[in-house]
């Protein structure tokens, strides 16, 4: 697959980049929103440097490390993913608060809907905004939805220079043995 040209990214300005889902999910991965690559190749966390895929791998959740274009493969592990804000944008800090706080009203509709055993949200500041609750910290939350327990996790992107690969995939990898435990 060709890398999109600079004018494909900043076409793909706004564009939606389809959700990954089934019912009754282990864990459903909730990005901030698509970046400009993730909309010009519709899929997720499809730029070089995020480190989502190699740290989905790293901490056990799946066999081997997947290309972005193969998220259809996620359901048959478990996984899917969503975002907080869907339209695509070159940088989260171009979305409102706004946007954010109805994000987080439509993904509480989405998990309603779904029921997934554990709603991740990659990004603890995005989940702050979204859910009003500002001081979440790393890790299992206090707060469901319905059964969905939630979980906030380390941004994958690579400006998220606070966590290495190693410190992240440990982080993911206590959300898999959590999820893999059985209980809600």
């Amino acid at each position: 697959m060709a890398r999109p040209t600079p004018e494909e990214l900043e076409a793909a300005r706004d564009l939606l980049v389809p959700d990954v889902l089934a019912d009754g999910l282990d864990v459903l991965f909730c990005g901030i929103n698509p970046g400009l690559m993730s909309a010009a190749t519709g899929h997720h966390f499809a730029r070089p440097g995020n480190r989502f895929w190699p740290v989905l791998y790293a901490s056990g959740f799946t066999p081997r490390r997947l290309h972005p274009s193969e998220q259809h493969l996620l359901p048959q592990y478990g996984l899917g993913i969503t975002n907080v804000v869907a339209r695509a944008t070159a940088r989260a800090d171009e979305l409102t608060d706004e946007e954010f706080r109805e994000g987080g009203r439509l993904l509480v509709e989405k998990v309603e809907r779904l029921r997934p055993r554990w709603l991740a949200v990659a990004g603890v500041t995005a989940y702050r905004t979204a859910f009003g609750d500002k001081k979440a910290r790393i890790g299992p939350q206090e707060r469901t939805i319905g059964t969905t327990r939630i979980w906030a996790l380390p941004n994958p992107s690579g400006l998220n220079a606070h966590w290495s690969l190693a410190t992240m995939a440990e982080e993911f990898g206590r959300l898999r043995e959590a999820a893999s435990d059985g209980s809600r």
